[in-house]
């Protein structure tokens, strides 16, 4: 492994190594936030509000980490989180997320607006496949989409709900960030002065969006803010009956991301959705919302019997899986943690990332004195 991966021990390191190799423009798409980021710097400062109240004496030479989610049993309370565009931080793109699921045994997912095709991951990996679906004006895209995933056996469909219209992304605006990239007067420097993210980009495979290139141009053929990507071309009459629909076509494991009340908790039991991902879209969208851990909670406590309740959102550290496992998250997922690794080292940084993780939730879990995912509890949280 690289030395400079090997110089990386925390999240916070694989986003200092990210921002070194990757242009500018694609570095900020990544960490930036809406507006003020706010909401973005709370996702994971709220996990600081509360304390964990460790039990000593328990024997816990031989820890399980396992979890059963959206009916797939998984090794790991923490799974990628589908995430758009990932060929634009390493040219492995999803395929080295995959690789890495399979290896660890845990749910990853591609989006609507990922950089390989549903057949080509169904095709190479065996790890439980989530799919996320950004509902489009063009019905027959979201058919295609759905239709693909059948045909191919992914194991749950997550619709993503929190993008009628894109957050006020303020660093896109400022670094000219578009899909595809485009070179800009202001951009130019940073892309000539990444060579190895250059080079690869322009000589390898084409950057593709094979779920959309045959119904929508924009993203594709032509260059796009996200911004106006979401704006012209999302569903912004999507509603309950919208899901209800979906779940109807779909006829297996639903999760809904983007989460964040009580009230649409409620809702997506009521359409029988077998999960849900208390999300704000990683602060890129509403700012000045709640953080999901601070929403977790009562979110559970209504619905946490009926409904496999996910975090997700600000997980840098296995301490924060935790926190969230304690107040009742049936599992956790993030997706910065892994893309800062990716962007550092491809399928190298994703794995050094992921067993850093997992090993942080084990060492957790001894110093807590729990050998199951179950043993953790309210009993073990103390808010300031």
């Amino acid at each position: 492994m690289p030395s400079k991966l090997n110089n990386c021990h925390n999240t916070k390191d694989f986003r200092s190594l990210a921002e070194k190799r990757i242009p500018s423009p694609i570095f900020h798409y990544l960490d930036g936030g809406a507006d003020d980021e706010t909401t973005l710097a709370r996702n994971t400062d709220s996990f600081e509000s509360c304390d964990l109240v460790p039990n000593v004496l328990k024997g816990v030479e031989e820890i399980d980490t396992s979890v059963s989610i959206m009916g797939q049993n998984i090794n790991l309370p923490l799974f990628f989180s589908p995430t758009a565009l990932q060929r634009l931080f390493h040219h492995q793109g999803e395929n080295a997320i995959g690789k890495v699921a399979d290896k660890i045994g845990t749910f990853f997912g591609i989006s609507s607006l990922a950089t390989v095709s549903i057949e080509e991951m169904a095709e190479k990996y065996t790890a439980p496949k989530m799919f996320q679906l950004y509902v489009h004006k063009d019905q027959g895209l979201n058919n295609s989409m759905i239709d693909k995933c059948i045909e191919h056996n992914f194991d749950a469909l997550a619709v993503t709900v929190d993008t009628i219209v894109a957050g006020n992304r303020e660093r896109d605006f400022y670094t000219g960030f578009t899909t595809p990239p485009k070179l800009t007067a202001g951009s130019m420097f940073s892309f000539a002065t990444h060579p190895n993210w250059t080079l690869n980009y322009l000589l390898r495979q084409s950057f593709e969006l094979p779920q959309l290139q045959d119904h929508v141009k924009e993203g594709t053929d032509i260059k796009v803010s996200i911004g106006d990507y979401f704006t012209s071309l999302i569903d912004q009459n999507m509603n309950w009956k919208t899901i209800d629909s979906i779940s109807k076509r779909w006829g297996r494991h639903l999760c809904i991301k983007g989460i964040m009340s009580v009230e649409d908790a409620k809702q997506a039991v009521d359409i029988g959705a077998s999960a849900i991902m208390v999300s704000n879209h990683g602060g890129r969208q509403l700012d000045g919302s709640r953080a999901p851990f601070d929403q977790l909670s009562e979110i559970v406590d209504a619905v946490g019997d009926k409904i496999d309740v996910i975090c997700d959102g600000g997980i840098r550290r296995g301490t924060h899986v935790l926190k969230a496992l304690s107040a009742g998250a049936k599992a956790c997922s993030g997706g910065r943690m892994y893309l800062y690794a990716l962007a550092a080292g491809g399928e190298q940084g994703v794995e050094r990332a992921m067993t850093l993780m997992q090993d942080e939730i084990v060492r957790g879990m001894k110093l807590m004195g729990c050998q199951r995912i179950e043993d953790l509890g309210r009993h073990n949280l103390r808010y300031r």
